[in-house]
């Protein structure tokens, strides 16, 4: 449930956009498979065979190349995808020579997964558009979740975040405008999950009752106080 979360928050690409996808790890593939699943048609790209053939028949092309050559890419069709997603793990220079490769054919978005700070600022500088720090923002949230009593979290730049909890109990069987969490907490209440019941978008008059899940947005500090409720 984490990564998926993760995946299509980050990934957010019109339906049906064309995505390469070079380096068919676990962060690769499941970026790949998550892609697939939304819609888009989704090439993934390693230079080892065995992952090749691991998704073969699971995305719409999956091919054995050298990414850090702009010609072979270039045959590949590679120059006519909307979105590159750069997912090779701890072989630092062939993720930046790739990032410079897709540059070179003009990817107009241009995703590099980044283990070290350094390695992000690095690919940035030589044109990557965004960084994804997958393990290092897992650890946020995997720390948010164990010390907030949250379901699932994310937490944007600017310190913004939306999270799914439970209703604590200060919610319990009032509408939003009577448990007034908004002027009290500093958060909004944006939707509401109750068991074997469609999601609904939350107006004042939505009641809430014990064992609903709210979707939360606000700053973190205040989502976390909130969530504090529950204990």
């Amino acid at each position: 449930m984490l990564a998926k979360f993760l995946f299509t928050e980050q990934f957010a690409f019109s339906k049906g956009d064309s995505v390469v996808v070079i380096g068919l790890g676990r962060f690769g593939g499941a970026v790949a498979q998550t892609l697939m699943r939304l819609g888009h048609d989704v090439m993934g790209i390693d230079r080892d065979p065995e992952p090749v053939d691991t998704w073969a028949d699971l995305l719409t092309h999956a091919v054995q190349a050298d990414s850090t050559n702009t010609q072979v890419l270039r045959q590949l069709g590679v120059a006519d995808f909307s979105h590159a997603i750069v997912g090779i793990g701890t072989d630092l220079a062939a993720s930046l020579m790739t990032v410079m490769a897709l540059v070179e054919l003009g990817i107009k978005d241009i995703w590099v997964k980044a283990l070290t700070n350094e390695h992000g600022h690095i690919a940035q500088r030589i044109g990557a558009h965004h960084v994804v720090y997958p393990e290092m923002d897992m650890g946020e949230r995997v720390a948010h979740l164990i010390t907030g009593r949250l379901i699932d979290f994310i937490e944007f730049d600017d310190g913004f975040g939306i999270a799914k909890i439970q209703a604590p109990p200060l919610a319990h069987n009032k509408t939003l405008a009577d448990s007034d969490i908004r002027e009290k907490y500093g958060v909004t209440i944006v939707g509401l999950k109750r068991h074997n019941e469609d999601f609904q978008h939350a107006t004042p008059s939505t009641l809430v009752l014990p064992g609903d899940l709210l979707i939360v947005t606000g700053a973190t500090q205040l989502i976390q106080k909130f969530a504090a409720e529950l204990k």
